[in-house]
């Protein structure tokens, strides 16, 4: 019996038979995944902590060490890499492919709150993790400028608006921001000034603290009402700050402007990014989306593109955003030309 021969006797069920063959080949192609290179991300979990002013030396010891050690606890841990640096330590960890990421990242919660009690209590805040690998490169670069706002209230729109907006998007792993300035009050204390006084570098610290704060101030209840009071503790710009009392020398107050500059500055004045064209070059802010290990490059860096526009409209005029690179584009073309 030939196997051909049913085919032949029935040709309007054989041309059915084909027709489905080739409708389920083109739904197939359409959803296979695109990316430039196959799919082999191990799980991979970035976790960070930060403590001012520390050396790497004291990183390495009293942060680094009890988060290592707990960490050591979790199955299917296949490598573990630290880089201490001043002020910061970051804990790479990789898993084995056969562990979930969504699992991972729940014992490596684990393991920092059990490690909370060993870390110093100065921590300003406990350490977090990203599901990213930092070895892999952002998908996409954003590039915001603006001629006339500064370069700190540009950082608050990237930060506040657009970084934690995108974070949001399904396949996003964190978003990087390059060249960030922060809104800070700087304090330049004159040396001769405070010697001249007999001041010491920590009273001026102190005051500043004491006056610098943000508590609950309570409530008052009346018979028939209850008022709750509301005190403006916190200190937000520069000439909130040079009237501050430090300490009274011969029944005279000292105030902060007389003993060096208050000025409104950037937390970080030693980093910056620009961004040049052929007809213009200035200051800016570099947005770095990653994605997350497995997820779609092309997909990833679509849905962000998508979500752009409707953010930009929250954006004032003078801002401008614009794409310094897209790693989807150069997919997309290797798929169409190959």
């Amino acid at each position: 019996m030939s196997v051909s021969g049913p085919f032949i006797r029935r040709p309007v069920a054989t041309t059915l038979v084909m027709v489905a063959i080739l409708l389920f080949g083109v739904v197939g192609y359409r959803a296979l995944p695109v990316s430039d290179l196959p799919n082999v991300d191990l799980p991979t979990l970035v976790v960070t902590a930060t403590l001012p002013g520390a050396s790497p030396d004291t990183m390495a010891a009293s942060v680094a060490t009890p988060l290592e050690r707990q960490f050591t606890t979790i199955a299917g841990l296949t490598s573990m890499n630290s880089v201490n640096v001043v002020g910061g330590t970051q804990i790479t960890l990789q898993f084995d492919l056969s562990r979930d990421i969504d699992a991972a990242a729940q014992d490596v919660q684990a393991a920092i709150t059990l490690a909370s009690p060993l870390l110093p209590p100065s921590l300003p805040n406990p350490p977090t993790y990203r599901k990213v690998n930092p070895a892999d490169q952002p998908i996409l670069f954003i590039a915001l400028t603006s001629p006339t706002l500064p370069l700190y209230t540009l950082d608050e729109y990237g930060q506040t608006l657009l970084a934690q907006r995108i974070s949001m998007v399904s396949g996003v792993a964190q978003v990087q921001v390059f060249g960030s300035q922060k809104y800070a009050v700087r304090v330049q204390v004159d040396p001769a000034a405070l010697a001249s006084r007999g001041i010491a570098l920590d009273e001026v610290a102190q005051a500043i603290r004491s006056a610098n704060v943000n508590l609950p101030t309570g409530t008052l209840y009346g018979r028939d009402q209850a008022f709750t009071i509301d005190t403006a503790g916190q200190l937000t710009r520069a000439e909130l700050y040079r009237p501050l009392i430090v300490t009274y020398q011969g029944g005279r107050p000292v105030r902060l402007e007389e003993l060096g500059q208050v000025i409104d500055g950037v937390e970080d004045d030693k980093t910056a990014s620009w961004y040049g064209t052929a007809d213009r070059f200035q200051r800016s802010l570099i947005l770095a989306v990653q994605r997350q290990p497995g997820t779609n490059t092309v997909a990833v860096a679509e849905a962000v593109k998508a979500l752009l526009p409707s953010l930009e409209a929250f954006l004032p005029p003078s801002v401008q955003v614009e794409f310094l690179f897209v790693r989807s584009q150069s997919v997309r073309e290797s798929v169409v030309f190959v």
